[in-house]
């Protein structure tokens, strides 16, 4: 069941729902193809890491001015045309006859749906608020898990029956009927662009400088620094860039313009914690799905599809326990959060036991166990802990702070897909089937559990003392929009002339004097 009584919200959600489908069906159907479109182009290692992490790189680079552009202009526009360059782009990576073409296309690809994700969470923002846009968010949370449960098996199967040469570049066409029905479901069904931002002008210099920080920051875990002075001169220039953003947001503030970032964002305590949450189980998730695939696949042996079967239960579980996580929050609040966290550090610790305990012949069920329950501990944190922190985000800046989160998450992902497969790879120098890998994933899986219980940390910083309510905005800005928004304030205390509801109270006429009619 969709979320909300509004038809036009409703479809608007679908509309979501299918962009979130096709930009993580081809992310997740890539993985499985690399080995046989390394083979087919003749790609060096260098070429390979830049098909895969180039994705990321532009997606992170997007985000935050396709956020901005959308507060700015209106959602609709950028939606259609981020859908439309990312199919053009799959089509050209796939008919790609050399590594340079599909490292170009797959850039342009991953800045187009940098670009239609950030108009996604600016549109749910839009359209959905309080347990509506939690149970909107855990929707496209499951979208997400039922897209990487799909993608590689659907890869693996296409590789299988069309041979190397075909199959990946099928693999890379695999996405786009379902662009092509995003767009036409988008033309029909997204509302008309409508400008959230009080002030459209642009902040072209804070752009510039936000892109360019990332880069910095993004591209020495793409393509490893050779030496210690390259890593330190990076980390030099990450350093110079944050302080000349920093100072320009405050300038440009101080001289009454609208920021890049907006001043509720950068000095919203919850929000920075959860961002800060979101950062680490991120990171801690993917990495410990490349670490497991790796293991699976050079530690032990198994065939992509093998590996595919182990790693589906977790998309599985996530899917249904998102779909249900809005249920839980209306029990236990913020709680959830820090739940879904520690189920997520057992999920790693079970993990590292099932790894140096396990005969060889039953590991690979055990871990299809564990990650049942690593795909619940996700369910249980991504959604609930998403929708607290845009709870703090003001309507004109919406689709900026959907922006910085999510570009916060690629960041950390970056950081972590690079340290802890590292861990991994630097301990199990071993023949398959050795103690080596073994070793190695344990060792990993308890650095996924250390991140994962510096969120829990960090979460239990930004829940909520008694007395106050875990699902209220703060007052930075009052909702409008759909039907049945409501301030949170009791009436009595609402100001002269509020609307509340459906009513009005005048600014003219007094309330009654309760005591009087009483009398």
């Amino acid at each position: 069941m969709l979320p909300g009584e509004d038809r036009a919200a409703r479809r608007a959600l679908l509309v979501c729902l299918a962009a979130g489908a096709t930009t993580l069906l081809d992310q997740a159907v890539l993985n499985i193809a690399v080995p046989s479109m390394r083979h087919s182009l003749g790609a060096g290692a260098g070429d390979v890491q830049w098909i895969v992490a180039g994705y990321s790189l532009a997606f992170g680079l997007a985000l935050v001015p396709g956020g901005s552009l959308g507060d700015a202009y209106g959602r609709k526009r950028f939606f259609l045309l981020g859908v439309a360059a990312f199919l053009l782009a799959g089509a050209a990576a796939a008919t790609g006859r050399g590594p340079g073409t599909l490292i170009t296309a797959r850039l342009v690809q991953g800045a187009a749906a940098g670009l239609v994700n950030s108009q996604v969470i600016g549109t749910i923002q839009d359209l959905f608020h309080g347990q509506t846009r939690g149970r909107a968010l855990g929707l496209y949370a499951v979208t997400s898990g039922v897209a990487a449960a799909l993608g590689p098996p659907l890869g693996g199967a296409l590789v299988a029956a069309l041979g190397p040469e075909l199959g990946w570049r099928c693999c890379l066409l695999l996405s786009a009927p379902c662009a092509v029905l995003t767009l036409a479901l988008a033309t029909r069904w997204l509302p008309p662009p409508r400008r959230t931002a009080r002030d459209p002008r642009l902040d072209i210099l804070g752009l510039a400088l936000a892109c360019a920080c990332t880069l910095t920051l993004m591209i020495p875990f793409i393509r490893t620094p050779d030496s210690g002075g390259e890593a330190l001169l990076w980390a030099t220039g990450v350093a110079v860039l944050a302080v000349a953003l920093t100072g320009h947001q405050r300038l440009r503030a101080r001289r009454g313009r609208r920021p890049l970032l907006h001043p509720a964002l950068s000095t919203s305590k919850p929000y920075l914690l959860g961002t800060a949450v979101a950062m680490a189980q991120f990171g801690a998730a993917l990495a410990s799905s490349l670490v497991l695939t790796v293991f699976l696949q050079e530690g032990l042996g198994l065939t992509a599809l093998g590996t595919a079967a182990v790693t589906l239960p977790s998309a599985l579980a996530m899917g249904v326990t998102s779909a249900l996580a809005w249920r839980v929050v209306r029990r236990i609040g913020p709680r959830t959060v820090p739940l879904g966290l520690t189920l997520g550090i057992g999920a790693a610790l079970t993990g590292s036991a099932v790894a140096l305990t396990t005969p060889s012949a039953a590991l690979p069920a055990a871990l299809a166990g564990v990650q049942l329950l690593t795909g619940a501990a996700a369910g249980l944190t991504v959604s609930p802990n998403q929708t607290q922190v845009l709870l703090h985000a003001p309507a004109d800046a919406a689709g900026v702070a959907g922006g910085v989160l999510q570009m916060a998450q690629r960041i950390a992902a970056a950081v972590c897909l690079s340290a802890v497969p590292a861990v991994y790879l630097h301990s199990a120098p071993t023949p398959p089937g050795g103690s080596g890998p073994r070793s190695a994933y344990a060792l990993a899986a308890c650095a996924c559990a250390g991140l994962l219980a510096v969120a829990l940390v960090l979460s239990r910083l930004r829940t909520p003392g008694p007395g106050r309510h875990p699902g209220r905005r703060p007052p930075v800005e009052a909702d409008t929009g759909t039907a049945g928004r409501e301030l949170a304030v009791p009436q009595g205390h609402m100001p002269p002339g509020t609307s509340h509801g459906r009513g009005r109270i005048p600014a003219s006429r007094p309330l009654p004097d309760r005591r009087s009619e009483a009398s």
